[in-house]
C-alpha cells in the first residue's frame, strides 16, 4: 500500500462537531487509565458532574452522564420521561427536531410537532396555541432544538417558556443544548428548564462519545411516576457515589479525563469571555457570508439575522455548484474542513463551524480556505470576504 504524501502543518477543522481539541484535553486523555475503585476517578467524575452544573446554570438540577452521543443523550430523554403511548411537542427546526422525533416514534411515543418554516427559528406562538388545545394535558413535554446545526439557526428559549406559561400547561421544558453549551450562556435554573441535553462533541471541547442530561426537579417528579421499562438509559439506576453504577458499568475514562480538563478551560478563560468570542467569532463569518452573498450564488441559509448561531453558519449555494465538491477542494487543496448539509439541506448548503477552541487567526484561515475554493471551482461570490471579516474583527 503506498503511503500518502504527508501534508504540511495542520488541516483546519470547521465542522460543527466534531470541533478542534485544545492540546490540554488531548493530554489530559493521553494518560492509562486508572482502577475503578481509584479515588481519583471518582474525584474526577465529582469535578465533571460540578462542572456541568455550573456551565448549565442549575443548583437544583443533577447531572446523570451516558457513554453515548447526542441521539443517545436524547434516548435518555425519551425513555425516562415519556410513557409508551405518551404524547410530546416537538417544535420544528429543521433536520435535528425531525431526527428527534422520529426517534420518538420509533419508541412507541406520540409526536405533535409546528411546522418548520425554512430558515427561520421556532414560532412561540403555535407552540402555545398547540398546548391551548390540549385541553387533557396530554402532551408530556416540549423537547426543543436550541441551535439546530443542519439550519445553524438558534430559536428563542425564554420564548418558548413565555408560551407555556401563557398556554397555563404543565408540559416539562426539554432543552437540546448539544450546540449551545460552550458558546452560548444557559441558565436552567433561572430560564426555568427542567431538563438540559448535552453532548462532548461540539463546544465542550472532547471527542464524541460522552452524552449528558441535566434534570430538574420536575423533570425527575416525571420520571419517577414513568412506567416505561428501562435500564441502560435509567438514570434513577445512576444514582449513588459508585463509579461503576454512574455509568451502568465501566465508566468511559479518558473521556471523562478529557471532560475536566475541557471544563477547566472554559472557567480558566470565564464563561462571559468565552460567550464573547463565540459571538465575535460569529460576527466576522457572517461579516464574510455578507460579503460573498453579493453576487447573488452564495448567501445566508438563516433569514432572520437575530437568529443566526454563534456555533455554525449555514452557506446555501446555487447556479448549479455542488456544495460537496466544494468542501473536497477546501478540505483536499486548502486543508479546510467544514460540514455539508444533513437532511433536506443535503445538496443544497455547506456549513462552516465557529465553536469550540477557536481564534481569530483560525477562523480567519478558514474563512480564506473556503473563499480560495469557491474562487478555483467558478463559484461567483463577492470577493471581500476575508476583508469584511478582518474589519469586524479589528472593530470588536
Amino acid at each position: 500500500m503506498t503511503t500518502p504524501a504527508r501534508i504540511p502543518g495542520r488541516r483546519f477543522l470547521h465542522s460543527p462537531g466534531p470541533t478542534h481539541l485544545p492540546d490540554e484535553v488531548l493530554d489530559a486523555m493521553h494518560r492509562q487509565p486508572v482502577d475503578l475503585a481509584d479515588p481519583r476517578l471518582a474525584d474526577t467524575i465529582a469535578d465533571s458532574e460540578a462542572g456541568l452544573k455550573r456551565l448549565v446554570g442549575t443548583a437544583d438540577g443533577e447531572v446523570f452522564m451516558y457513554t453515548a452521543n447526542g441521539h443517545g443523550a436524547w434516548e435518555v430523554v425519551i425513555e425516562n420521561l415519556l410513557a409508551p403511548g405518551a404524547a410530546v411537542l416537538i417544535p420544528g427546526t429543521g433536520h435535528f427536531s425531525d431526527s428527534w422525533a422520529l426517534q420518538c416514534e420509533a419508541l412507541g411515543r406520540r409526536v405533535v410537532r409546528t411546522p418548520w418554516r425554512e430558515g427561520l427559528p421556532i414560532d412561540a406562538a403555535e407552540v402555545e396555541a398547540l398546548l391551548r388545545e390540549d385541553r387533557r394535558h396530554e402532551i408530556v413535554a416540549v423537547f426543543a432544538v436550541h441551535t439546530d446545526t443542519a439550519s445553524s439557526v438558534t430559536s428563542d428559549l425564554d420564548a418558548l417558556r413565555r408560551a407555556i406559561d401563557a398556554a397555563g400547561h404543565p408540559a416539562l421544558l426539554v432543552v437540546d443544548a448539544v450546540a449551545t453549551l460552550g458558546a452560548l450562556p444557559i441558565a436552567m435554573d433561572a430560564q426555568r428548564f427542567d431538563l438540559v441535553v448535552g453532548a462532548s462533541q461540539k463546544g465542550l471541547m472532547l471527542p464524541p462519545g460522552l452524552g449528558f442530561v441535566a434534570v430538574g426537579p420536575r423533570a425527575h417528579a416525571v420520571s419517577q411516576a414513568n412506567p416505561a421499562p428501562r435500564f441502560y438509559w435509567d438514570w434513577g439506576r445512576r444514582a449513588g457515589e459508585q463509579p461503576y453504577r454512574k455509568f451502568c458499568g465501566t465508566p468511559p475514562l479518558n473521556l471523562l479525563f478529557g471532560l475536566r480538563a475541557g471544563l477547566d478551560l472554559l472557567f480558566r478563560e470565564g464563561l462571559d469571555a468565552v460567550h464573547t468570542r463565540h459571538r465575535q467569532l460569529a460576527r466576522a463569518v457572517h461579516a464574510a457570508v455578507q460579503a460573498w452573498s453579493a453576487e447573488g450564488e452564495v448567501g445566508f441559509f438563516c433569514r432572520d439575522a437575530a437568529a443566526r448561531s454563534v456555533s455554525v453558519t449555514a452557506v446555501t449555494i446555487g447556479g448549479g455548484h455542488d456544495p460537496e465538491a466544494l468542501r473536497r477542494v477546501a478540505r483536499e487543496r486548502f486543508q479546510v474542513s467544514i460540514a455539508g448539509g444533513l437532511g433536506p439541506l443535503a445538496g443544497r448548503v455547506f456549513r462552516i463551524g465557529h465553536l469550540g477552541d477557536l481564534n481569530p487567526a483560525m477562523v480567519l484561515g478558514a474563512l480564506g480556505g473556503v473563499e480560495a475554493a469557491m474562487l478555483s471551482l467558478g463559484i461567483r461570490h463577492g470577493r471581500d470576504g476575508v476583508r469584511r471579516a478582518v474589519e469586524q474583527l479589528a472593530a470588536d
